[in-house]
């Protein structure tokens, strides 16, 4: 330790540069890491407060438009209510409409349709729940964007009405887009394109996007066969709401290499250092220290090192992002993914600089007694 902080003290301009890239990746990967919880929260949130564990979608539906190209009818719902595990199936609705508010508010909404009373029926914070047809429950974001309780919002271009009778407490989105919860015959006539005043057909309040589930060890594959359904579990279902996969996807792999360029200029830098001192660290070994000392200050003064700069990169991504969580970009702080984070930058760059001060194991002290020579 004695030597590791001297050497520390004595190089701290080369220690200070190094330590200046390692807090600048600490907080772009802040920066990262609250984008990325950012987006899903903005992409899923919606699907993410669902108490569900599964959705029955279409035969043979692409997975990765479920949510858009399903239709369901309503004798799965009884099938699947009688498998082996289900506790609760109901029908649930999905349709994306552009509306504006009474107040002139223009804004786009994902309509999920729910039976009144079944377990999708979501608590409000203010008002009450959509009991009646054409009454509509939005989320709290919606709220931010103008859209009151009592305002009477018309969908475009057909013109129905829905009238806001409740606010959630949460965010509650799909699709970057906020969430009205509404009762599933009105969500049936909207998808169908019926206009206020015409004849519904029967058959509109026998279809629907999916038949949401709940239970434990639910058998999908057994569920599907007997139901003529393509189920998956909520997690994989994320994958289905617009973009969720493809902005995910970008952002791991930006992670990735954030991570990997990491270790390796950590690494790179104690190479050179390694070998620029070479000759003192020979003179240690002349006088007595073992390999294995040499190789514990080493990896100590890494640490040290890292530790401290992502300490301080860490701080200031912090403020960063709490700035940034108040301005409409899709951000958001998670203490746990970005001590996850921060974790595995530690690890990466100790291991990049476990592997470069490996050099150490063949420096011979005879070097320091000018055997070199």
């Amino acid at each position: 330790m004695f030597l590791a902080l001297r050497e520390l003290a004595f190089a701290r301009g080369r220690f200070a540069l190094m330590g200046l890239v390692v807090a600048l990746m600490a907080l772009l990967m802040v920066l990262l890491s609250g984008l990325s919880v950012g987006l899903v929260n903005d992409g899923v949130s919606g699907l993410q407060r669902l108490p569900v564990d599964a959705f029955a979608f279409q035969k043979d539906v692409a997975k990765d438009s479920a949510f858009s190209r399903s239709v369901v009818g309503a004798p799965a719902v009884d099938t699947w209510a009688s498998q082996p595990g289900v506790t609760d199936a109901a029908p649930f609705g999905n349709t994306l409409v552009n509306a504006r508010s009474s107040r002139g508010v223009e804004i786009d909404l994902a309509l999920f349709g729910v039976e009144p009373g079944s377990f999708l029926d979501p608590e409000v914070a203010e008002g009450a729940r959509a009991q009646n047809e054409g009454e509509v429950v939005v989320s709290s974001t919606a709220a931010e964007e103008g859209v009151k309780l009592g305002d009477t919002l018309t969908l475009e271009p057909d013109g129905t009405s829905l009238k806001v009778v409740g606010v959630l407490a949460d965010q509650h989105t799909f699709g970057h887009v906020d969430i009205g919860y509404l009762p599933l015959r009105t969500w049936q006539e909207i998808s169908a394109g019926v206009g206020e005043g015409d004849a519904v057909p029967d058959r509109v309040y026998e279809q629907f996007t999916a038949v949401a589930l709940r239970g434990d060890k639910l058998d999908l594959a057994a569920g599907d066969r007997a139901a003529g359904t393509t189920a998956m579990t909520l997690e994989t279902s994320f994958g289905a709401s617009p973009g969720y996969t493809a902005e995910t996807s970008t952002l791991l792999l930006i992670q990735v290499f954030l991570y990997v360029i990491a270790a390796l200029v950590v690494g790179a830098f104690f190479t050179v250092l390694t070998i620029q001192r070479q000759h003192e660290l020979a003179v240690v070994r002349a006088l007595g220290a073992s390999t294995g000392y040499l190789l514990r200050e080493s990896l100590l003064q890494s640490l040290v090192l890292l530790v401290v700069s992502a300490g301080v990169g860490l701080a200031f991504g912090v403020a960063a992002g709490a700035a940034l969580a108040s301005t409409p970009m899709p951000f958001a702080l998670d203490a746990g993914s970005i001590a996850a984070a921060t974790v595995l930058l530690l690890a990466l760059g100790l291991l990049g600089a476990g592997i470069a001060v490996l050099r150490i194991t063949r420096i011979d002290p005879l070097t320091a007694l000018g055997a070199n020579r």
